[in-house]
């Protein structure tokens, strides 16, 4: 009784420290058709027309490459004439602050006051120890498009957030493969 108690503890605690990361949210927009049948060709826009969908052009190309490899992995093969699926992908990179404040006592009033009257000055500057972190809020937006009937299939929005740079392009290629494996999902559901 102890053995699986004490493994489904530990179980549970790998899961909250997983999920504890940052994480990583997809939505679904813009669907004028819904998914009807498997696709085997594809193309990338951004590829072809030279148009840049991130600030970095180094996590541009991977995420070119990784969408590429990902979507060939499933089957489907990268054909620029006459191609059954178009994608199109996009980012928006916004840099964000975020304020947290230790008050060490809720109720500065209360309790110590009988004994210190000026702990808790209320012109002291030492009152309340907050701290500013910089982050940045990273929308990676890919559209997936029917060329037969030139309509959106759907727009799958990666949300995460991005603390340094270093981690970044693990970021943006982790939810990269979120989108993707979302998209692969929906089209097995539709058949």
């Amino acid at each position: 009784m102890n053995r699986i108690y004490l493994r489904n503890s530990i179980t549970l605690l790998l899961l909250i420290v997983i999920s504890s990361c940052s994480s990583i949210e997809i939505f679904k927009e813009n669907t004028e058709v819904p998914v009807k049948k498997p696709y085997s060709s594809f193309v990338i826009i951004n590829k072809e027309v030279g148009m840049q969908g991130f600030s970095s052009q180094f996590i541009d190309q991977q995420v070119q490459i990784h969408l590429q490899e990902a979507l060939e992995a499933q089957g489907m093969i990268y054909d620029k004439s006459e191609p059954e699926l178009v994608i199109r992908y996009t980012s928006n990179e916004d840099l964000r602050k975020r304020e947290s404040t230790q008050n060490y006592n809720p109720y500065p009033y209360w309790g110590y006051r009988v004994w210190d009257p000026w702990m808790y000055n209320p012109y002291s500057s030492n009152r309340n120890n907050s701290s500013t972190t910089s982050y940045e809020l990273l929308q990676v937006i890919v559209d997936f498009i029917d060329q037969k009937e030139d309509k959106l299939l759907m727009t799958l929005t990666g949300v995460t957030e991005v603390s340094s740079h270093k981690t970044k392009s693990k970021k943006v290629l982790k939810t990269t493969d979120k989108i993707i494996g979302y998209f692969i999902d929906e089209v097995k559901s539709s058949q």
